[in-house]
């Protein structure tokens, strides 16, 4: 049988027979103890649920009682302190002579033991508690293809479990039913839970990340583009109070889709005045990387050697790509270098006419090629960057980004805008010492007003359907 001993870790008569029951475990071979120390706080809940459970009447601290691993069932009640003793007496011929005073000093100590043994388990528990992440706008293919990129390791690392919310409204619950189902049929050892969810209200409860899927079927010909930009406004309007409610105080909100990917961001961190403002960016690497498969088309070479292209601007709308930082990484010409040896792309291309007219034009093809994407190049933006954010982007990389505009390269303050960072120690910063000549910055000033009257038009919907609120 094993005597098992549970008590308050401030009881002085708990003290008494822990000691006692050390002294015969240590000289009886037959007499084995397993102790359960209490915070004085839980005890009384603890020992009601206990005696419930087995049936038995006590409200003394210590309890102890026998487990009789041999016969199954429930342990047989000893009692208490006073108990304990006059068993121990009665088969042992033991007794405890310890004084009323050590007992004190004794009781003192294992609450400090026990304060120090419950903060150490809530520090290792916080090392295993999952990432969550909650997807809003979850039945778009972007989120099928995600979610595997996501649960793989390879974005926030081996060591590091996720939870997944996937966020959307009923009509879409069938669809949210067969990726979770399929998610967990993969058997993701990083991936700790899946859920599907369609009740707003409970929407980024502990939010480490939120990812906005969000997108309107943009069709001009039905009704007009303010119509859709104030379906967008009035998504962000629901969902930024619950992420300053629900979520984590750090929690970091990316902003990607087929369309409004700046506007959305902007209206968010519009709507949610207590969301760090740095943690809310728009994606542009689906430009980025068609850009650079385009030029790697072009030069006859590995996408993965094209370095620095920038996009500028309204990542769904009007925006810029800029090949006048572009590099080369193992370009086949007529000179060769270590691997960290860079040519620049305006360098390399000799058909000035390609520069600057077809890569005019060939941008509309590239917004045609990323606006058909069915989700597998705008998952793929999404993992890359939150990769980069959770441990940095490539040295001396540059990385274009939808973030809040401070006025940097004279981009009016208070719009989200697409521009060039770098990823380091989890945060960016936007590479201001990147020269920029003045018919880039001509473009830009353009390409900020679009955004600019993006951003009035929302306010100006808002605001004409709820006046009051406005007024407050």
């Amino acid at each position: 049988a094993v005597a098992m001993f549970t008590g308050k870790a401030n009881c002085p008569y708990y003290a008494k027979a822990e000691l006692l029951a050390d002294y015969l475990q240590t000289n009886l071979p037959s007499f084995r103890v397993h102790k359960i120390t209490q915070h004085p706080d839980k005890w009384e809940q603890w020992l009601h649920d206990i005696c419930e459970t087995n049936g038995w009447e006590h409200r003394q601290c210590p309890i102890i009682w026998r487990e009789l691993l041999d016969r199954g069932g429930k342990g047989q009640l000893l009692g208490g302190l006073n108990d304990f003793l006059d068993y121990v007496q009665q088969y042992y011929g033991i007794t405890s002579m310890m004084l009323s005073e050590e007992m004190l000093d004794i009781a003192e100590e294992n609450l400090q033991a026990h304060l120090e043994i419950v903060k150490e388990d809530e520090e290792i528990k916080s090392l295993i508690k999952p990432m969550q992440i909650w997807i809003t706008g979850a039945s778009v293919p972007i989120c099928y293809h995600l979610i595997p990129l996501l649960a793989n390791g390879e974005v926030f690392g081996m060591s590091t479990e996720i939870s997944i919310h996937l966020l959307d409204t009923e009509e879409f619950k069938e669809i949210l039913h067969g990726i979770v189902m399929e998610a967990e049929d993969m058997a993701f050892p990083l991936l700790r839970s899946i859920s599907e969810h369609t009740n707003i209200d409970q929407a980024f409860i502990d939010a480490d990340i939120v990812i906005v899927l969000d997108d309107v079927l943009l069709n001009l010909e039905v009704q007009s583009r303010e119509n859709y930009i104030r379906e967008v406004s009035e998504i962000c309007q629901v969902y930024a109070p619950l992420i300053e409610k629900n979520a984590k105080s750090e929690v970091k909100v990316i902003s990607s889709g087929k369309t409004f990917a700046n506007l959305k961001a902007t209206m968010l961190r519009t709507y949610g005045p207590s969301i760090r403002p740095e943690n809310i960016i728009a994606i542009a690497t689906s430009w980025e990387s068609a850009a650079k498969a385009m030029l790697a088309r072009k030069l006859n070479m590995s996408t993965a050697g094209v370095k620095d292209v920038i996009v500028w601007g309204n990542i769904s709308g009007s925006n810029y790509i800029d090949l006048s930082h572009a590099k080369l990484h193992g370009y086949d010409c007529a000179i060769w270098g270590p691997p960290s040896f860079q040519r620049l792309v305006l360098n390399m291309i000799y058909d000035s006419e390609w520069i600057h007219s077809e890569l005019q034009s060939a941008q509309s093809t590239l917004s045609s090629r990323v606006s058909r994407c069915t989700g597998m190049l705008p998952a793929h933006a999404v993992a890359t960057v939150l990769r980069y954010w959770y441990h940095g982007s490539p040295s001396e990389e540059v990385i274009s980004v939808g973030v809040l505009s401070e006025g940097q390269f004279c981009i009016p303050e208070g719009i989200i805008f697409s521009v060039p960072v770098r990823f380091q120690n989890g945060n960016w910063e936007v590479m201001t010492d990147l020269e920029i000549n003045e018919t880039t910055l001509e473009v830009l000033a353009r390409l900020s007003h679009e955004l600019v009257q993006e951003k009035l038009v929302a306010l100006k919907e808002i605001n004409e359907m709820h006046p009051y609120e406005a007024e407050e």
